[in-house]
């Protein structure tokens, strides 16, 4: 048996786990902050309801981790968190007030390509809300996506486009309806190849010359030069799709936020699912060449699965977790963070230095003792190369003393301090971490 992780999974130690951790952490509270509440969902689901939204060619379908029960049903692993919430809400759409908004933060499984930024078993991070129309809820979820991110010290561009004015506008160039999905999948990849690949792949799928050539001409527009364009057309696709545009950019230059947007005509996201705004996430300079977060709206998947005769409207955004980690994991703040902020040598003082350090963890401080009974020059080393900042050397003396001294090992400095006084330890560290962050 040859012990090894299955290609695209991985283990994390605790130092990579804590830059995770400090990444959902952050996310959380701003999630919190704007009303979202947290959900679980489960990881297996059957199979039909995860395969149900495409046809037998989608890519999707290729990725899906399949198997069988006991009972010989057809189960498969969650490929993402957007059709268990879709299937959460018509399972419990009598006890949901709407809109309703809810964030989770869950692994999902693909079996697909790995790359950086991309793995088979991997954390997603989703913020959804049903039972809202309009561009307002939208321009909030971007602006979540900005204020994120700076918390993140991450600079994005934040790219988007609208799926009807994409129907719209291929409708336009005299493209089949049956070939406008294709189409779309094809455009979505324009800065990723060639114009002549490009011609190929949409000859590829049936379109003429004249098509294409159209079709290029128009998606070199601005939404401007559309909106003039397509002033007298009675493509009602297209006038949806740029007012819908055009309310978004309202809401967007008001509470400027404008200048972490790019409207990108040929952004389409990879699921048909999407009806109306899209939006993918990028890091500003480039370290990472994939998206690092991406959503937009899905008006009719959840009224189609609950098929009720009721509008189930909703809109969401993910992040990549995966990518974020890659950005941040050389990072000072990470490299020059220990997991441990005291570390307590025993002077066969075992007893008292158990109580001190959980008086010391009561104060929300991180405490490790030495129990191996090492001799303290390799006690001090063991601290050093842990980077920890500070260690309690506790012996019969201090005991007597009723005092003990904090020594900083970054500074080699001592300071003395009473068993009463423990507050002025934890006003130590903080005072040393807020500098370090700053």
């Amino acid at each position: 048996m040859k012990i090894q992780n299955v290609k695209g999974c991985y283990d994390f130690l605790p130092k990579e786990q804590k830059i995770r951790n400090y990444i959902n952490e952050t996310l959380k509270n701003i999630f919190v902050q704007y009303g979202y509440n947290s959900v679980e969902t489960p990881i297996l689901c059957y199979y039909d309801m995860l395969s149900g939204k495409y046809d037998e060619e989608n890519d999707i379908l290729k990725e899906i981790y399949k198997l069988k029960d006991q009972g010989n049903r057809c189960l498969g692993l969650r490929y993402d968190l957007t059709v268990p919430f879709a299937k959460l809400i018509a399972l419990n759409k009598n006890k949901i007030k709407m809109p309703f908004k809810r964030y989770e933060i869950a692994k999902v499984f693909r079996d697909g390509p790995v790359k950086i930024g991309r793995d088979r078993e991997f954390t997603q991070c989703d913020i959804d809300v049903v039972g809202l129309k309009g561009q307002m809820i939208e321009a909030e979820l971007l602006s979540i996506y900005v204020e994120s991110f700076k918390k993140l010290n991450i600079d994005i561009t934040i790219k988007y486009n609208n799926r009807k004015l994409m129907s719209g506008i291929i409708i336009e160039s005299k493209v089949p309806e049956n070939l406008i999905s294709s189409t779309i999948t094809i455009l979505d990849k324009i800065e990723k190849v060639t114009t002549n690949e490009l011609k190929n792949m949409l000859t590829n799928i049936g379109l003429n010359i004249t098509q294409i050539e159209q079709l290029l001409e128009y998606f070199k527009l601005t939404l401007d030069e559309l909106n003039i364009t397509f002033k007298n057309s009675e493509n009602n696709l297209i006038k949806e799709g740029i007012n819908e545009l055009q309310e978004l950019e309202k809401y967007l230059s008001g509470m400027n936020l404008l200048e972490y947007c790019i409207y990108k005509p040929t952004l389409a996201r990879g699921q048909d699912y999407y009806t109306g705004n899209v939006f993918e996430v990028y890091e500003k300079n480039g370290k990472i060449s994939g998206s690092i977060g991406g959503g937009g709206r899905y008006d009719k998947m959840i009224t189609e699965f609950i098929n009720d005769n009721n509008e189930y409207p909703a809109v969401g955004i993910s992040f990549g977790l995966t990518s974020i980690y890659e950005l941040l994991k050389d990072t000072n703040l990470f490299t020059r963070s220990a997991l441990i902020d005291i570390f307590i040598i025993p002077m066969d003082t075992q007893i008292e230095s158990l109580n001190l350090a959980n008086k010391l963890r009561n104060l929300g401080l991180k405490v490790e003792i030495e129990m191996e009974n090492k001799k303290i020059k390799k006690s001090l080393d063991f601290a050093n190369k842990e980077n920890i900042p500070y260690v309690i050397i506790l012996g019969q003396d201090e005991l007597n003393r009723k005092s003990f001294k904090l020594k900083n090992m970054l500074k080699n400095e001592e300071e003395q301090i009473n068993f009463d006084e423990l507050e002025k330890i934890k006003k130590i560290i903080e005072n040393k971490n807020n500098c370090l962050n700053n």
